[in-house]
């Protein structure tokens, strides 16, 4: 016998409460394995792929992309018996053979409810038992060897349809042929009657077939259904249609000022000026994919996109950060021109053919090294117990922009790394950032962070502080200027360095000197041989 498992969506790390669901990699009728992959969701850190709990065939998707849920809310349900024998009957389905008793049975899962009435007492039965409108039509002939008369299911679309004005009358007593408390007629009762339709609207039955004269308190029915005010189109004449389709504009969008709510010429004239007249600062086009899942407003003039997944949690901690840690930041200016022959001569190494050589790989490094020296400022303050922990590690954050937002995954224990692994480590990290491949795993547990705002060509800023850190340092762009070197002046490769930290575990002298210390390994890598 079939049976159904729901797979309910899963905390992917950190104790993320809510997830969206980014694309379905299975559809209903497909067969899925055991840790097939089915789904990609996207957290507040990363996109994450889910792999199936169960083999079976996908009964149902319960969780459309482009939707956030809370962790916990089934997402999938799949049939992990889906060889095994059907039940007998159908399900949740109030069922009664003309005139006899009234069957409950149970078809798949539930999710359709039928009656069949054959008398009064199925039409009260299935009136007590069901929590919604039921339907049922009254056929001309047999149907699956049932009577002429008897009351078959119909589709609840078709309720919708058949309960309109204009079908009918829709008095529910009178169209069953119930007045005051006279039991409803027989099967063989409605046979004598034209073959028409009944629905039961609410817990009622309307006729909408013909022959039956209306009440002399009753109301004449409207020809046709009342169209909702958001379905409405805007009424124009052929030429105002015209001029709307040459000049763009909809014309369902406008306020008709016409007599009768007809849009008129000069309300097309004035809305094409108005736009016009409004050229938009920045477009959004093709080259802006982050205003995809927004709302643009009617004038054109906004665009709101909800705040979720890495944007939503970046801010989080942005502001718990900023208004939890008292920040203060030292800068320093140096000269890097020797950095820059050390790149150079290492991007013509061999050993570093396959990875990618920056100033920032030296900066890493020099981080690194003023940690060793000074290990207070690789510590973290806990607030609830009100210690300060101090870290014999260094999980270095590496602060990547993406499309998704700013993720700062770290490379682990980087104090054990030389300066090629350290090169591998740092590429392979924001790569896969920038793929949005990013685990929660590798932005977890930072010690320290750097952040290149130099790739933009800012000289430096003012760092807010990752969320459980002391420090993090802004690695400004390296500009050729006249510096005065040995006596003279001349053209050297300067950069700026920012170095905030926590002053609850950090004080001035201690900031300085780590500061510092990274300054001098930058201005002379040699140094690095001495400390390291």
């Amino acid at each position: 016998m079939p049976t159904y498992q729901q797979f309910p969506l899963p905390d992917a790390g950190e104790g993320l409460t809510e997830a969206e669901i980014v694309a379905w990699h299975v559809a209903v009728g497909d067969t899925v394995e055991v840790n097939q992959t089915i789904v990609e969701i996207e957290t507040a850190k990363s996109l994450v792929d889910l792999p199936c709990p169960w083999s079976g065939v996908v009964s149902a998707i319960l969780v459309e992309p482009g939707q956030t849920v809370d962790v916990g809310t089934p997402i999938i349900e799949i049939d992990t018996d889906p060889t095994g024998a059907a039940p007998d009957a159908g399900g949740d389905v109030v069922r009664a053979e003309h005139g006899g008793a009234i069957e409950h049975g149970h078809r798949g899962n539930g999710r359709h409810q039928g009656v069949e009435p054959g008398g009064a007492d199925e039409i009260e039965a299935a009136r007590a038992s069901s929590p919604t409108p039921v339907v049922a039509t009254a056929p001309a002939a047999h149907e699956g060897g049932r009577a002429a008369a008897g009351l078959v299911e119909r589709a609840p679309q078709q309720e919708v349809a058949a309960g309109l004005a204009g079908h009918g009358p829709t008095d529910p007593r009178e169209a069953a042929g119930l007045t005051g408390a006279a039991p409803v007629s027989t099967a063989a009762g409605l046979a004598a009657a034209p073959a028409r339709e009944s629905v039961l609207v609410g817990y009622g039955l309307a006729d909408t077939g013909a022959g039956r004269r209306p009440r002399a308190t009753e109301q004449a029915a409207p020809t046709t259904a009342a169209t909702p005010p958001s379905s409405r189109h805007a009424l124009a004449k052929p030429p105002v249609r015209k001029l709307a389709r040459e000049l763009g504009v909809d014309l369902d969008s406008l306020h008709p000022t016409g007599p009768g709510g007809i849009v008129t010429r000069e309300d097309v004239l004035e809305r094409a000026a108005q736009a016009e007249a409004r050229t938009l600062a920045t477009y959004p086009g093709d080259d802006a994919p982050w205003l995809a899942s927004g709302t643009v407003s009617v004038d054109g003039r906004q665009t709101r996109v909800p705040v979720k997944s890495v944007r939503k949690r970046t801010a989080e901690a942005m502001v718990t950060s900023a208004f939890t840690a008292p920040h203060v930041t030292v800068f320093q200016t140096v000269d890097v021109t020797r950095t820059m022959k050390l790149v150079e001569r290492l991007r013509a190494d061999r050993e570093f053919a396959d990875v990618r050589v920056t100033p920032l790989l030296i900066a890493a490094k020099a981080l690194i090294l003023a940690v060793r020296r000074h290990p207070e400022i690789n510590a973290s303050w806990d607030e609830g117990a009100q210690e300060i922990i101090y870290k014999h590690y260094v999980n270095l954050g590496i602060a990547a922009a993406t499309p998704r937002g700013l993720v700062v995954p770290n490379v682990k224990d980087a104090h054990r790394l030389g300066l090629l692994d350290l090169a591998k480590g740092i590429a392979e990290l924001t790569s896969t950032a920038r793929a949005g491949r990013t685990s929660p795993a590798d932005m977890s547990d930072g010690t320290i962070t750097i952040t290149n705002v130099g790739v933009f060509g800012i000289d430096t800023g003012t760092p807010i502080l990752n969320p459980g850190e002391a420090g993090i340092l802004a690695f400004g762009a390296i500009r050729l200027q006249p510096w005065v070197h040995k006596g003279k002046v001349k053209p050297r490769h300067v950069t700026q360095l920012a170095l905030s930290f926590d002053h609850r575990l950090v004080d001035g002298e201690l900031g300085s000197r780590v500061l510092a210390d990274v300054a001098a390994t930058l201005a002379d890598p040699a140094q690095g041989l001495v400390w390291g």
